[in-house]
């Protein structure tokens, strides 16, 4: 992978050029120096566009580990000094430090609040259907189709990018309360981008050599639309539901349906798909296991499911107006 430093004519390797040089250089990244945009348009497209494109041709993995996790870190440090809490944010202490800290597995607060237990269930039936198939997607693009890395980072890039257009419809319904509405679509979104990479995601139906399959742009599209507005709309509907004086609670909460139950679940459904239907032989003559369009047709109807406890949250929803 190459990065291209814009110098001024004249200045070849001034001291800021050299301080990005030096970054660069210790990542592995070759630094090359241009003075116009004509020295820039003989190189190849691939050397330009970075993106999602840090592992490259040479599966470097390790790049990629460490610039990302380095942003996390630096993120994380610049929130310590520019975050701040809102000014009317007081704390809220009940007991001593024991009984705070054992108060956030007391259920028996979220017991009381039936509409938010069908929301967290919402949202818990969806990311069980996204974890199935959405961690496979490399290996599904890479080993299946045929991609390179670079090339399936810009295609999920510029669908998921494009998909942050349904935050605008979205906003709309939300700031009209909505909710029922807003998360009945984006599921349906999902549903086809998702079934569109099932039915048409196939070898036969692909060219690798080229980001421009459309089959592919537009499944991911349809599927980038239905992720960040399911994520825009139950954040906000789950939020509005969190009592005030327990939010962090609530968000302790919320992991839990979110995040650990989802990846309990969700390998347990996609490891025996994947092994049933995507065992070869590799060049070594050793078995392997590559994720196939079946996982994508089932997972299809896994987000199909979550109409399920979406019909209830909206029955509490109503009986609580």
């Amino acid at each position: 992978m190459r990065a291209f430093i814009h110098a001024f004519a004249g200045e070849p390797w001034n001291e800021e050029c050299r301080t990005a040089k030096n970054g660069f250089s210790q990542l592995g990244i070759e630094c090359i120096l241009f003075s116009s945009n004509e020295e820039l348009d003989q190189r190849k497209p691939e050397d330009v566009v970075v993106g999602g494109m840090l592992i490259g041709k040479n599966d470097n993995y390790m790049r990629l580990f460490v610039v990302m996790g380095g942003l996390v870190i630096i993120c994380g440090i610049c929130a310590l000094f520019f975050v701040k809490d809102a000014p009317g944010l007081k704390p809220n202490k009940r007991g001593g430090f024991w009984r705070q800290l054992f108060s956030a597995f007391n259920y028996h607060e979220l017991a009381k609040n039936k509409e938010l237990i069908w929301v967290f269930l919402v949202l818990t039936v969806y990311f069980i259907a996204f974890n199935v198939y959405y961690p496979h997607v490399g290996n599904y693009m890479i080993y299946y189709l045929g991609f390179s890395p670079d090339n399936i980072g810009l295609i999920q890039g510029i669908a998921l990018i494009l998909g942050m257009l349904s935050v605008i419809p979205a906003s709309r319904m939300l700031n009209q309360n909505r909710f029922v509405l807003a998360a009945s679509v984006a599921i349906v979104l999902s549903v086809v981008g998702v079934g569109i990479l099932g039915i048409f995601g196939r070898p036969g139906n692909v060219d690798p050599s080229t980001i421009l399959n459309w089959n592919l742009l537009i499944g991911m599209f349809f599927f980038g639309c239905g992720y960040i507005m399911f994520m825009q709309v139950t954040s906000v509907w789950m939020k509005q539901l969190f009592p005030e004086e327990a939010k962090g609670q609530f968000e302790g909460f919320r992991i839990i349906f979110f995040v650990l139950i989802p990846w309990v679940v969700s390998p347990l459904i996609a490891n025996p798909i994947i092994k049933r239907n995507g065992q070869i032989t590799d060049a070594n003559g050793m078995t392997a296991f590559l994720p196939t369009h079946v996982l994508f047709l089932i997972s299809t109807a896994l987000i199909v499911l979550t109409f399920v406890p979406l019909i209830f949250a909206a029955r509490e929803r109503k009986a609580g107006k």
